[in-house]
């Protein structure tokens, strides 16, 4: 094992921002044969709205609990949860909160625009937001997702790639102030997935919600976050919280075309590797 690594935590992200997401001593876990089993101890994290928050750590640190605690999928043990000033349960009944997971999920009898307008058949807000007209509707997704011409493909007519674009968009039709994303493009391949990181950060970029995005690659990790969480397991925890925008802002500043190739988020990828064999 690496020799132990302090937690060097970032500051507060952007105090001027309103706070997305807030837990104190939050414990998450499930039920067990003796009663509980804390797979997410302790934490304390602050989410500014419009951040991006990227989450890596060890199998069984609590990287996917902590999504579905904020989902409102599993209910805290222990602790403070608040999204968006409320609790999780409001935000969910406001569907404040969008979530994407590893496999799209999509109905296999039902067509891209089809799978992508399943939220407003099933949800309540549906009728309110099309009569406020301030949602966007399901043919303008596609196109925002760049599939314009497979709005009547099946999903065994499209790549992975696409099938994920497809997933994304279902999760922005109710206009989340939230995406979680769940390890959404580790089943693709290297060139995909680079593709589709590239899109994301464009639509986060024009839309900029908050998105809280867990993955196994490190370098995945510090590419799209702002800051990136590292949990510890045996019980999940924080190990770190490491803030990249001045490494990238420095990159920018160069006038470096590829940031994954600068010293200095080469240097932060480094670390990063350092602090997960230290979990």
């Amino acid at each position: 094992m690496a020799a132990s690594i302090e937690p060097r935590l970032a500051g507060s992200p952007a105090a001027a921002r309103p706070v997305a997401i807030r837990a104190a001593g939050l414990d998450v876990g499930y039920p067990s044969a003796e009663g509980k089993h804390v797979v997410l101890a302790g934490l304390d994290l602050t989410v500014a709205e419009g951040e991006f928050l990227t989450i890596i750590g060890p199998s069984g640190c609590g990287k996917s609990t902590l999504l579905r605690a904020i989902a409102d999928l599993l209910t805290p043990m222990a602790g403070v949860l608040e999204v968006l000033g409320d609790t999780a349960v409001a935000a969910r009944r406001r569907r404040d909160v969008g979530f994407v997971f590893q496999d799209s999920t999509l109905l296999p009898w039902r067509t891209v625009l089809q799978n992508l307008s399943l939220p407003n058949e099933v949800g309540k807000r549906a009728l309110a937001q099309r009569e406020r007209h301030d949602g966007p509707d399901a043919a303008a997704l596609v196109d925002l997702v760049g599939l314009s011409g497979k709005e009547n493909a099946y999903p065994h007519q499209l790549s992975g790639g696409q099938r994920q674009r497809v997933a994304i968009a279902r999760a922005l039709l109710t206009r989340p102030r939230i995406l979680l994303m769940d390890e959404p493009f580790g089943a693709l391949d290297e060139i995909t997935r680079d593709r589709l990181n590239e899109e994301l950060l464009s639509l986060w970029q024009s839309m900029r919600m908050t998105i809280l995005f867990v993955t196994h690659s490190i370098m995945e990790a510090a590419y799209l976050g702002e800051r990136v969480l590292v949990l510890a397991a045996n019980p999940g925890r924080l190990r770190e919280l490491e803030d990249l925008r001045a490494v990238k802002a420095a990159a920018a500043a160069t006038g470096a075309d590829a940031i994954r190739e600068d010293a200095g988020f080469v240097a932060s990828m480094a670390h990063l590797r350092e602090v997960l064999r230290s979990c």
